[in-house]
């Protein structure tokens, strides 16, 4: 298949997956929707899957969380992320309403920040869903900019009115502050906010006219911490993509690849790239650059601006939205089903609530013997692996305050001792507790890290005693527990999403 042609492919079938991502599809659905052959279909797949942009769940196939990256690399080249998140997360503090900024995206307009208020009557708009422009505030002071302000008075949807206010900078956006009848009129939203917005929209320009910085755009490196196989924004793709041909054969499209490495590479610094700093960026040849960026340019993804190319709104259509609205359970269980299959154990994910762990995603193995847990089930951490990995950022005047108390004969009850086991644990990157929750019971467990390496839950395999002694643990599963936790950990770090207790 010829390179652009290929990349053109391999969009159709993000954009198929993306059409309706609650619902998992088939190859044969994929193929209805493309119209492509099935030899294609699995192609494509197998390539997305190789780069972590989809996974495999049997014989469905779902979107995976690095996806995002394509979303990612177009908010972060735009500007905007940095010009209106601040500003637009300050005023719904102070009006104490939603506030959204939306950009013109073809007859559309397309959300690229969102601050809701949880309310009975809240707003659902995430980041990447699109709106009809001659329906909503947004869309309307976008279509006419010269008007000072732009009203939505139930024209989406019953009870829900907004204003908003066009961003004249580039690229152009609007800021709108969304209410509902049942707490003021349309003409009372106006008066409440509009002063505020109006200060919002001047420092939002302000930042947008500012000067990108001059710096030349950054060497191939991660987005998220990487996990799993290599991808776009890993490494040299140059390399990347022949590493993997060399493993997969003719399953992998090397020049799929290459174009998904250049869209990343065109975000990677504010006001675009020329193809010289996309080569750079990619490590491809300038000519697959080339044909690449007019690949996405005829498919609306990109666009040029003197000698330097950006990715444009439509990007987000690739699955942004549906994944940027993953809980935090539902983007670590696949990843925990996976482990309980690979060690044939059951295996679960826990948080820290008070001096307790809370576990808040759990896969049970079936057997004669097993460990009966279930979401929602606290355990003193103390006393459990999760528990001291979880504990291992603590001071020692936390540490101080637990109590320790014997809930079987193994049971750690001095503080000292406490203190030190949890000391160990991080230092050596992992806990082991055995039989000291309850007799029979051991089990190992690993934290699961932010981006900025904050330790935010833990994720840990239990099995009874009679299954498997301490060594075995630390020998056969410690090294899936790591690589499992890493995937959840770049999962989180594309997504955002946040354990709650």
């Amino acid at each position: 298949m010829e390179p652009a042609g290929t990349l053109e492919r391999g969009l159709s079938v993000l954009r198929a997956l993306a059409a309706d991502p609650r619902r998992p599809a088939r190859a044969t659905d994929l193929v209805r929707a493309t119209g492509l052959a099935r030899s294609t279909v699995d192609r494509v797949l197998g390539t997305l899957a190789h780069l972590g942009y989809v996974r495999a769940e049997g014989r469905d196939v779902v979107l995976a969380p690095r996806l995002m990256e394509l979303g990612e690399a177009y908010l972060s080249g735009s500007g905007l992320r940095d010009a209106v998140t601040g500003p637009a997360a300050r005023l719904a503090d102070e009006l104490d309403e939603s506030v959204s900024v939306a950009v013109r995206d073809g007859d559309g307009v397309r959300f690229v920040a969102q601050f809701t208020r949880r309310r009975r009557m809240s707003v659902t708009f995430r980041v990447g869903d699109v709106l009809p422009a001659s329906r909503c505030a947004a869309g309307l002071a976008l279509l006419d900019p010269a008007k000072p302000w732009a009203e939505d008075d139930q024209l989406i949807e019953p009870g829900l009115i907004a204003v908003a206010v066009p961003v004249r900078g580039e690229p152009a956006c609007a800021v709108s502050v969304v209410s509902h009848t049942s707490r003021h009129t349309v003409a009372e939203l106006r008066d409440h906010c509009l002063p505020a917005l109006r200060e919002t929209v001047a420092e939002m320009e302000a930042a947008l006219a500012a000067p990108a910085p001059q710096a030349a755009p950054p060497a191939p490196g991660p987005s998220a911490p990487p996990a799993g196989p290599v991808t776009p924004a890993t490494s040299s793709s140059l390399d990347a993509a022949k590493e993997a041909k060399r493993e997969l054969g003719m399953g992998f499209l090397q020049s799929l690849a290459r174009g998904l490495a250049v869209m990343v590479a065109l975000g990677s610094a504010r006001g675009g790239v020329t193809l010289a700093d996309c080569a750079k960026v990619t490590g491809l040849p300038r000519a697959t650059v080339r044909r690449a960026v007019q690949a996405l340019e005829r498919l609306g993804y990109a666009a040029a601006h003197g000698t330097r190319f950006t990715l444009l709104p439509r990007v987000l259509e690739l699955g942004y939205a549906h994944l940027s609205g993953l809980t935090f359970r539902e983007i670590v269980q696949p990843h925990l089903a996976d482990l309980a299959a690979r060690v044939d154990e059951s295996a679960s994910v826990a948080v820290l609530s008070g001096d307790d762990v809370l576990y808040v995603a759990r896969v049970q193995t079936v057997s004669l013997m097993s460990v009966n847990i279930t979401v929602g089930t606290r355990f003193p951490a103390y006393a459990t692996s999760m528990g001291r990995v979880l504990l291992a950022e603590q001071p020692d005047e936390r540490l101080a305050a637990i109590e320790p108390r014997r809930l079987a004969a193994r049971t750690i009850t001095s503080r000292d001792e406490l203190r030190a086991l949890v000391r160990r644990a991080a230092a050596d990157g992992y806990a082991l507790v055995d039989q000291e929750l309850e007799e029979g019971v051991r089990s190992i467990a690993v934290p699961i890290k932010d981006g900025t390496g904050r330790t935010v839950a833990a994720v840990n395999v239990a099995t009874h005693a009679g299954r498997a002694g301490n060594d075995a643990l630390v020998r056969d599963v410690l090294p899936a527990l790591r690589e499992t936790a890493a995937k959840m950990a770049a999962d989180l770090a594309y997504t955002g999403a946040v354990a709650a207790e």
